[in-house]
């Protein structure tokens, strides 16, 4: 035999001043004799047209609320949906290296791009506020003879001349100078900093920690703002500070390997050594990125920010790819100052229990 719809049951006869006992939501109240849900909805001060309410695990439907009276020992279940709502975007301090404070934390370089025509676009795609030009001929004209730094507005982006291809102190210190001179020109307040890497090998392009070291030193007492490229090796990191260096900056892996973070646990150990007396200071992932989760997982890592050339110029599509890197350095900055939640065994139910709609029987 089908069971009788509490709104179809026929209505109950009360006496005046009555009350009942029903169950709302799991509670036990005395209510009213002859109180229909739509009385009680207003009494309890809520809005229909936001709710949906069950008798003894029927739905009542919300046009039918004012015929349905209540009964003696009636379960009442009045539900809503939870969660949502709008934020703010939050807000976030800039970036300082030195003197300078930017609002991205992305760098981006300028060579192996199909064209200046194309890296211009990828700069202008990426957000980024700083671009690195090699100090090298052939880095800086194309087959037309055309100046790279007639496609980078010195006026929008702050350049960062590098020393890339340099394999002895003394050739480092002088392409920093050379880069100087060339920007001083310019009137581009780069001139003051370079970054600084002095290669071991070509097979690798990983840096010589001694030689590196050594170039630090000399290029901070001619008063250069120093940006080092090195290894993710802690004890160098901290040396390489203890020198003077305004930011140190660790190789995720090999240049234009396109790795990522090979090794997270010395990056991040090299974080706390570097940022234990000095929260501030400004440690930048350089090298091996090759997609836009490298440069989240640098970011979520604790990293200021990302310096980055191969894995934009060489992608098969790079203002796409330019795109994809200003939004994972943002995604991984947000998710960093959130705090991840701890990584557990076994499950934990993301929706409330609180509120659970009495089980069927």
């Amino acid at each position: 035999m089908a069971r009788e719809s509490p709104s179809a049951m026929t209505q109950p006869q009360f006496s005046p001043g009555e009350t009942i006992e029903v169950s709302i939501n799991g509670e036990r109240q005395r209510v009213p004799a002859g109180e229909t849900l739509a009385s009680l909805l207003v009494r309890l001060q809520l809005e229909p047209r936001r709710l949906a309410v069950e008798v003894n695990q029927e739905l009542i439907p919300r046009t039918r609320l004012a015929e349905y009276v209540l009964r003696p020992g009636d379960r009442v279940e009045i539900v809503t949906l939870v969660g949502g709502g709008e934020a703010a975007e939050p807000e976030d301090e800039p970036l300082v290296i030195g003197q300078f404070r930017f609002r991205s934390r992305l760098i981006l370089g300028s060579g192996k791009y199909p064209s200046f025509e194309i890296m211009q676009q990828c700069h202008e795609a990426s957000g980024c506020e700083i671009v690195t030009v090699a100090v090298r001929r052939e880095r800086l004209f194309d087959k037309q003879g055309r100046n790279i730094l007639d496609f980078i507005d010195p006026k929008k982006y702050t350049i960062l001349p590098n020393t890339a291809g340099c394999y002895t102190v003394e050739d480092a210190v002088r392409h920093a100078r050379l880069g100087r001179e060339i920007l001083e020109g310019y009137g581009n307040p780069g001139a003051g900093w370079v970054k600084l890497e002095v290669l071991g090998d070509a097979k690798t392009l990983l840096p010589d920690p001694i030689a590196t070291l050594e170039a630090t030193e000399r290029l901070v007492a001619e008063g250069f703002q120093v940006l080092v490229y090195t290894t993710d090796d802690p004890i160098l990191a901290r040396r390489l500070k203890r020198a003077g260096a305004t930011s140190v900056m660790p190789a995720g892996s090999p240049i234009g390997s396109g790795q990522g973070i090979l090794n997270p646990n010395n990056i991040r150990i090299l974080l706390e050594y570097l940022k234990e007396d000095d929260p501030n200071y400004p440690v930048i992932v350089d090298a091996g990125v090759g997609t836009a989760s490298d440069v989240t997982i640098a970011m979520e890592l604790g990293c200021d920010g990302v310096l980055l050339n191969t894995g934009v110029a060489q992608a098969k599509d790079p203002v796409r790819m330019a795109w994809a890197m200003r939004w994972a350095w943002q995604a991984g900055r947000l998710a960093y100052l959130a705090g991840r939640i701890p990584k557990r065994l076994y499950a934990t139910a993301s929706s409330p229990l609180e509120g659970l709609i009495e089980p069927c029987r």
